[in-house]
């Protein structure tokens, strides 16, 4: 049964701006994140948009925001074949778990300016 669906687009131009704020990125993204954002180079702000959208997504198929729970708490993880899962931690797990959710399903996109994301949360 579907619990939740949330979707989200940024603005790649944004995301440019954040890659020099070491701060920013330390504050909402988790270590895993920054990794792979890195990794990709030229495509690390095209990277953190979609991740960054991914965050506002889940919060928004949760129905309560970011409510209780840091930016950190979510984040994307990759698998051998490049393909995107959204993991939680902690109080977003608590949340995702309040609501019924135990299956997330995550898309990502990207062009040149924008990043859109959409969640599914599942029970």
């Amino acid at each position: 049964m579907i619990r939740g669906i949330g979707i989200d687009v940024v603005a790649v131009e944004r995301m440019r701006r954040w890659l020099e704020d070491i701060e920013l990125l330390h504050r909402f993204f988790a270590p895993e994140e920054r990794e792979a954002i890195y990794e990709r180079k030229d495509g690390a702000a095209l990277s953190l948009a979609a991740r960054f959208a991914a965050k506002e997504a889940f919060a928004k198929a949760l129905g309560t925001g970011f409510k209780g729970f840091a930016l950190r708490d979510v984040w994307v993880v990759n698998d051998a074949l490049g393909k995107p899962t959204l993991r939680v931690t902690g109080p977003a797990e608590r949340a995702l778990r309040r609501i019924g959710g135990s299956t997330l399903w995550l898309s990502l996109t990207h062009e040149r300016e924008h990043a859109i994301a959409m969640v599914v949360i599942e029970s």
